[in-house]
């Protein structure tokens, strides 16, 4: 008899992370980092794990997508979902009512994010394989099947995308056991928070240092004179060799962002983040143009592979930060790496968020091994938050990912954790509540 998917279960899990103002930023002063958990069940006992990541209310909103989408999901033999995971991920992202409220775009989106993700796990650990050993190890025409061309032939045709993978088809043996021996580069936000003291930003950029990174990233946006006196203490904690990346998340408009930029421009900063609405390209554009060398670097609200091709085309980004939840999941993401491939421009991708370091990893991880061939002026993003939730957390060395060995997307959360941190009833929103 086949094996059919049958359930899929959404948890509203919240971490209180504004009580110490981890996460803070100019759009974001108190975040609750939270996760619409995903799990699916299917009739051999089996279980995929997946999330959306959210900063608290709304996150209930997310839970409520996630059952709108399982209808289309529930009963589904796994086999054939597996067997053609492109046409699964457009099931859930095509849906003709559905589809309305997107299309490609926002809650629903991400929703098929966390159902999508929960698919990709499933699969890793029916294989034995993390998941970016799994896509690592595709042939070339399978991978691009995952791909909907529909609207990015003007900028990537499958052809094109073949191309790409074969090139990097020979080295992909050795660049694996670089992989395993040395890691992926990574830099860290942990000392940037808006919210945090003085003290504690100088304290933590002399640790990243120390730890073995060799870059940070500082919050802005909020008061421009705050952020000089920051980024003349960050400098001053972690000397002229070690990038310094700033991020605005969406605070300014674009003449704004230029000339805030212009005044940090003494202090050298890397690059900067999101500088202007996630939606305005041009707007990037000008950006870019107007704070060079100063690299522009944007995508974690950059809602689908669409919006990825037209950054791309306009030159309105230098370094794109693709996330694990925002697009379609790690089905979407394969197109977002290609088309990135096809313009030359490093992948870095946004994490930090809960589980996000979790599940980017594999994505970066495939792209070197598979898709890019090369770390070269590229990292992913780390924050030393609530890993410790997770069956299978991120591993940090001088600086560097480990590459995860378990099977599987790296998703699933400790069930002590999940009870503890259901909303409104686990056991730390109680006391919080009360």
């Amino acid at each position: 008899m086949a094996e059919l998917i049958t359930a899929v279960e959404a948890a509203d899990v919240r971490f209180p992370t504004s009580l110490d103002l981890d996460g803070s930023d100019a759009m974001n002063p108190e975040p609750d980092y939270s996760g619409t958990y995903v799990t699916l069940r299917t009739s051999s006992g089996a279980s995929g794990y997946g999330l959306a990541f959210t900063v608290g209310r709304g996150n209930d909103v997310e839970v409520a997508a996630v059952r709108a989408l399982s209808e289309l999901v529930v009963g589904l033999p796994v086999e054939d979902v597996l067997n053609d995971l492109g046409a699964f991920s457009r099931r859930l992202t095509g849906d003709s009512q559905l589809r309305w409220l997107g299309p490609e775009k926002g809650v629903i989106h991400m929703a098929a994010a966390a159902i999508v993700n929960a698919v990709w796990d499933l699969y890793g650990r029916r294989e034995g394989k993390p998941v970016w050993r799994l896509l690592a190890e595709m042939d070339p025409e399978r991978l691009v099947d995952l791909v909907d061309f529909r609207y990015l032939r003007d900028a990537l045709t499958r052809e094109e995308a073949l191309d790409i993978l074969r090139r990097a088809e020979p080295g992909r043996a050795e660049r694996t056991e670089r992989l395993l021996a040395e890691g992926f580069p990574a830099y860290t936000t942990t000392p940037g928070w808006l919210g945090y003291t003085d003290e504690k930003l100088v304290r933590l950029s002399k640790e990243a240092v120390a730890d073995g990174f060799t870059q940070i990233k500082l919050k802005v946006g909020a008061n421009v004179e705050e952020d000089i006196r920051r980024m003349r203490l960050a400098r001053e904690a972690v000397g002229p060799d070690i990038r310094i990346a700033v991020d605005a998340n969406q605070a300014w408009g674009v003449t704004q962002a230029i000339e805030w930029m212009r005044q940090l421009a003494p202090y050298d900063p890397y690059w900067i983040e999101e500088p202007t609405s996630p939606d305005d390209i041009l707007g990037h554009a000008a950006v870019r143009k107007a704070v060079a060398p100063v690299k522009v670097a944007t995508g974690e609200h950059t809602h689908n592979q669409v919006m990825f091709k037209q950054l791309l085309q306009a030159q309105a980004l230098d370094i794109l930060q693709l996330d694990a939840s925002r697009t379609a999941g790690v089905t979407e993401n394969v197109a977002i790496l290609l088309l990135a491939a096809k313009f030359g421009v490093p992948v870095c991708p946004h994490a930090g968020g809960l589980g996000l370091c979790e599940m980017v990893q594999h994505l970066a991880m495939f792209d070197y091994v598979a898709v890019s061939g090369t770390t070269e002026g590229r990292v992913i993003e780390y924050v030393d938050h609530l890993h410790e939730h997770f069956t299978d957390p991120v591993r940090i060395s001088r600086g560097h990912y480990l590459a995860p060995t378990a099977a599987g997307l790296s998703a699933e959360l400790h069930e002590h954790s999940v009870a503890a941190h259901l909303y409104p009833g686990g056991t730390v929103w109680k006391q919080e509540i009360a």
